[in-house]
């Protein structure tokens, strides 16, 4: 996680929540799309898993939102601004892309119908293709500006405040999540200390429930 021999930000951590985003989303077209019409039950676990990954990646964006772009404008505004700019617009255009894909899933649940199921596929296919891109340029011009302008401190507190607003009930799954891309490495000490048995057991029972295999694959194609 941190490197403590520096002041500065260690964004390692980020490159694997990104790496958990990239491969959870991936997966949900074709994950809508092996739903037969009409099958209600399945068509509510796939929906409530889907709603589960839009509230984490809600909940990152928020947090960068609220921390990372302010300071970052202040210390670096010359190396920074346009592309801030830039980066609030795509989380813009992830939240409407995403309100679409609530109302898509409120029509699918009610009966399963193949013409909502088809529509809904297609929007998360979007949304996969714009999120791959979102995080890639994140990833090569605003990471390495974090690591120059923003305090480990600062950084630390933000995972912090983050992780505490993800539901209590689910935060076992979430850091499964991330463990399974990133192994206990990936989760701070504390949390690997209390959940290090737990949270793997805990995504790995999703995975089994939602995709019919606890070891869903890594290196999933984006469109």
């Amino acid at each position: 996680m941190s490197d403590t021999t520096s002041p500065f930000a260690d964004t390692r951590d980020m490159y694997t929540v990104h790496s958990m985003l990239r491969r959870e989303f991936a997966l949900l077209p074709a994950l809508v799309r092996s739903v037969e019409a009409g099958d209600s039950a399945r068509a509510q676990v796939v929906a409530d898993h889907i709603k589960l990954l839009n509230l984490v990646l809600n909940e990152h964006h928020s947090a960068e939102d609220a921390v990372l772009w302010p300071k970052l404008l202040l210390r670096a505004p010359k190396e920074i601004d346009p592309v801030v700019d830039l980066v609030e617009e795509q989380h813009v255009e992830i939240d409407t892309l995403e309100d679409h894909v609530d109302a898509l899933l409120a029509q699918w649940t009610g009966g399963a119908g193949l013409n909502d199921r088809d529509a809904l596929g297609e929007a998360l296919d979007a949304l996969v293709v714009l999120l791959c891109g979102h995080l890639q340029l994140e990833e090569r011009l605003v990471l390495p500006v974090i690591e120059r302008h923003i305090f480990a401190s600062e950084w630390q507190k933000m995972v912090q405040d983050g992780a505490a607003k993800i539901p209590a009930e689910v935060v076992p799954l979430v850091f499964g999540m991330l463990m399974y891309e990133g192994g206990s490495d990936a989760v701070p000490p504390e949390v690997r200390v209390v959940l290090a048995d737990e949270a793997p057991r805990a995504y790995a029972a999703h995975c089994e429930h939602v995709h019919g295999t606890s070891t869903p694959p890594r290196d999933v194609a984006v469109l």
